[in-house]
């Protein structure tokens, strides 16, 4: 207790003595960007001396510069100035320019209104990819970075174990039926595929044997077993209900027809299962006990379908797609700065599990003493309250401030402990 007043003190005291600014210009500002891209701006007549640059999800390449109204309500009555930029494509998966792009409008905001004392990066699901790839900049124009519900396992795992997940909806539930799952000719074309597969699967679900097969593909997808309700359901087949309404419902749609975007922009397919051992891949997913046991209860030999499972797998990336995504939508690691992540427990479309794989690959880079990753008791991608990114954002500010970590205290926070990624290949 006494320890946490000391910590408490020490961030008033770091409040108090922040410097206030006086912006050369005040309220909604925009402009255009040489890349094309477009970004918008508000600055409190109370500037506080801090900008934070907000970097928005996957979607349309419109300008944002937080990510949600009430949210930014709050941050400007607190003094805060919010920039954010659209990203200039080519396609929605937008990493080739995110990043240059968020710092240009960042220049071209205290171009206007004359430098920032702090300047904290946010990001957004897609966007808390782009503030991780900012905390590693080696140019410092940024503090810190506070990463929310954000894709830091990177585009070569995600697009791996949601292929692996797709593939064995569609082998074991549909085996004589031809489902693309990569390389997409056209939106069309993935969204196509992407409704046949949410129909097969909302099919099975009649029969045990095609819940247990479900299951196992929810597994290798790494799909929580909590999507509706206040609290999480404890037996396995309505833990199984509940992957089967996330995926029929959200997950597939937007999975295959956002790959087509992910492939227009690294020129092909970065997902590949050709060689993948899927027996090895569910005995370490945190899953493999309610698999199992769905399967027992179905009268189904698990192994007979894993075994098919690795016998058939034949997808082969093209290197050129994965090379493209490695340097653009792959993090190293090496942060420069504190960056703070925090995530639902339960996320349907990213994964708490990417925090474990980046934790990791932090620690290993020697960086670990810089992050700080913490978990929201709640279900649902993005689903937090404003309350508890605010908290989240003064947890960081005092880290910058003194060198010392706090966790957030406001609203759900909980320990938890993270599974591993299953189907993670790098």
């Amino acid at each position: 207790m006494r320890r946490f007043a000391a910590l408490l003190a020490a961030l008033l005291l770091a409040v108090v003595l922040a410097p206030a600014a006086a912006a050369e210009e005040t309220g909604h500002l925009t402009g255009t960007l040489p890349s094309g891209a477009r970004w918008v701006a508000d600055v409190p007549e109370s500037w506080n001396g801090t900008i934070i640059l907000y970097s928005h999800g996957f979607g349309p390449l419109e300008p944002q510069n937080a990510p949600d109204a009430d949210t930014a309500r709050a941050l400007l009555a607190d003094g805060y100035a919010l920039v954010g930029s659209s990203y200039s494509g080519p396609s929605l998966w937008a990493l080739e320019s995110a990043v240059r792009d968020q710092f240009g409008a960042l220049a071209a905001l205290e171009a206007r209104i004359g430098p920032a004392h702090r300047t904290l990066a946010w990001g957004t699901s897609m966007g808390g990819l782009v503030s991780a790839l900012e905390a590693e900049d080696a140019r410092h124009r940024i503090d810190g970075a506070l990463t929310t519900c954000g894709l830091v396992g990177g585009a070569l795992n995600l697009n791996n174990y949601q292929l692996d997940g797709e593939y064995a909806l569609s082998r074991l539930l549909a085996p004589g039926q031809d489902v693309k799952l990569v390389r997409y000719g056209s939106q069309d074309e993935a969204n196509a595929a992407a409704a046949t597969l949410a129909g097969i699967t909302s099919a099975a679900q009649a029969t045990p044997a095609g819940r247990a097969r479900i299951a196992l593909a929810a597994a290798l997808m790494n799909v929580p077993t909590w999507y509706t309700g206040d609290t999480a359901p404890r037996d396995y087949e309505t833990q199984e209900q509940q992957q089967e309404q996330a995926l029929t419902q959200f997950v597939l749609g937007f999975v295959l027809s956002g790959r087509y975007q992910v492939e227009l922009a690294a020129g092909g397919n970065s997902a590949a299962n050709a060689g993948v051992d899927y027996r090895a891949l569910l005995e370490r997913s945190s899953h493999a006990p309610q698999v199992k046991a769905l399967y027992r209860r179905a009268g189904l030999d698990l192994q007979a379908d894993l075994a098919a499972l690795t016998r058939d797998a034949d997808v082969k990336a093209d290197p050129r797609a994965v090379a493209t995504l490695a340097r653009t939508s792959v993090p190293t690691g090496r942060i420069r700065v504190p960056e703070l992540t925090i995530h639902t427990v339960a996320d349907q479309l990213v994964p708490v599990e990417q925090e474990n794989w980046y934790g990791r690959l932090v620690t290993g880079a020697g960086r670990g003493q810089l992050l700080r990753q913490a978990y929201v008791e709640g279900t649902g991608h993005c689903a937090f309250r404003p309350a508890e990114t605010i908290a989240a954002l003064h947890a960081l500010e005092f880290r910058v401030s003194t060198g010392i970590w706090t966790d957030p205290h406001t609203g759900r926070y909980v320990p938890f402990a993270v599974p591993p990624l299953t189907g993670a290949r790098r």
